[in-house]
């Protein structure tokens, strides 16, 4: 696991951002797995400078998103299509035939997620896997547990999860079940990136880089990745050894 700590989000956003479009001008086809959450925001916000200025296409680009809410239309202001297609889709010329979410309203998940797991062998695997962490150390929803998951199911999630995440929902509940990639899912990306920020993150990180490998804390299982970095800040530093 390679670890680089910067001074700001915004240096990371620009730092991974950067390795995306790189990547992306080196393989047109690339496939990318993408995340939601303001985490992010400054990585797309780079990619789409970068798009404007006709340094980079994402015409022929795929993408498969970590996750998606249960129980919450496409169309909502909070899904994270919507969140997608505000923060990046409609800032570059990707074909939105390219874009893949699953679909958090399925009525039999398991054949949902057998869906998406076919979507994304089909599509040669996903080169580029950009994570975010939880407080409590969760990838995609992959909440703390017992053991580690392979495919993409459905997950009822925790009271920390929705008191960080109940702050975007000011007309509606927010969903208690959402729908996620695996750890299988997500370790068999060829190189991942993940980004942690701010001071609440920081046990989370402590705990990926020191602490052992264990599904109680799934981030740490990318110590067992073979091409996996962490773009984190000072904040999100600050308790490492």
């Amino acid at each position: 696991m390679d670890v680089r700590i910067f001074d700001s989000a915004e240096r990371i956003g620009q730092e991974v951002g950067r390795l995306i479009c790189d990547y992306v001008n080196s393989n047109p086809e690339a496939c990318l797995g993408l995340a939601t959450g303001m985490t992010p925001v400054p990585a797309y916000n780079y990619i789409a400078n970068e798009y404007a200025c006709g340094r980079v296409s994402f015409a022929k680009v795929t993408t498969f998103n970590l996750d998606e809410y249960c129980d919450l239309p496409k169309e909502h202001k909070n899904s994270f299509y919507s969140f997608m297609v505000d923060n990046l889709f409609s800032k570059i010329d990707i074909d939105l035939g390219n874009v893949n979410f699953l679909d958090g309203n399925a009525q039999d998940v398991e054949a949902e997620s057998k869906r998406y797991a076919e979507k994304i062998k089909a599509a040669g695997g996903i080169d580029i896997q950009l994570l975010g962490i939880g407080r409590n150390g969760h990838i995609g929803f992959n909440e703390p547990s017992d053991k580690f998951t392979d495919e993409a199911f459905k997950v009822k999630l925790t009271d920390s999860t929705i008191e960080a995440n109940s702050v975007f929902f000011d007309d509606i509940p927010m969903p208690r079940w959402a729908v996620t990639m695996g750890i299988g899912s997500i370790m068999r990306a060829k190189k991942i990136l993940l980004v942690a920020t701010g001071e609440s993150k920081a046990q989370a990180i402590k705990n990926t880089i020191e602490g052992e490998v264990t599904p109680e804390n799934p981030a740490s299982i990318l110590k067992q990745h073979p091409d996996a970095t962490l773009f984190i800040d000072k904040a999100a530093a600050s308790l490492l050894k």
